[in-house]
């Protein structure tokens, strides 16, 4: 599969690692431009691209920036990609990093907003993962100790690949709902870093509360 990955931080540079390992075509892009890539590129076999060209022929884009930095990402980056590609977004609403965003302090679920600022349909995963556990925590089917990581989105087809990707990856996966519940999994509710079975992140995203706290309040 041919994947592209904007951001090459924890989340994006471990799923450039994990992904490339699994055969995966990987293109990785930052803000900073490839040649700052080259370490990760040796490293994994990546393709070190610039931002506008990080989706072209893309099934899968994922998005792993910091949300103040999502307005900025290139007009029409997106336009390449494969035919209904899939847009995972990682991102999380961090006010002392990203400042206020007055449409998610007034209610907007945080990937909502991503996608209406990229104007393309986007799957929540891996925002409440930690980094490292992509590179160390990866288990084969059925075994016991497998970490499950909520997805939510509205289409269900670029759902579907999302979380068979995840599979690919050695997580298991629940059904996290539309975008718009999307709110369950961000920071500060009880999913958010969990490393419990599903039946514990089930019950998890079941009890968040859609008030955001205040260590994630502007």
């Amino acid at each position: 599969m041919k994947i592209g990955i904007i951001g090459a931080g924890n989340i994006g540079g471990n799923l450039a690692r994990r992904l490339t390992a699994l055969g995966h075509e990987v293109a990785v892009a930052n803000s900073r431009g490839p040649q700052t890539l080259t370490v990760l590129a040796e490293e994994t076999g990546a393709k070190p691209v610039t931002v506008s060209e990080a989706a072209q022929g893309a099934q899968v884009v994922v998005v792993a920036v910091p949300l103040k930095a999502v307005p900025h990402l290139p007009a029409g980056f997106l336009d390449g990609a494969a035919e209904n590609a899939a847009v995972v977004d990682t991102g999380n609403y961090y006010p002392q990093r990203d400042g206020r965003i007055a449409a998610i302090e007034d209610g907007l679920t945080e990937s909502r907003w991503t996608e209406e600022q990229i104007g393309h349909p986007v799957i929540k995963a891996f925002n409440g993962t930690y980094a490292q556990d992509i590179l160390d925590r990866a288990r084969p089917q059925g075994a016991a100790d497998r970490l499950v990581l909520p997805v939510a989105g509205d289409d269900p087809a670029a759902k579907q690949v999302v979380r068979d990707l995840i599979d690919a990856l050695g997580f298991d996966t629940v059904d996290g709902g539309g975008l718009d519940d999307s709110w369950r999994q961000q920071p500060g509710t009880p999913v958010y870093g969990n490393r419990g079975d599903a039946d514990a992140v089930t019950k998890a995203l079941s009890e968040a509360s859609p008030e955001r706290t205040a260590e994630f309040r502007a």
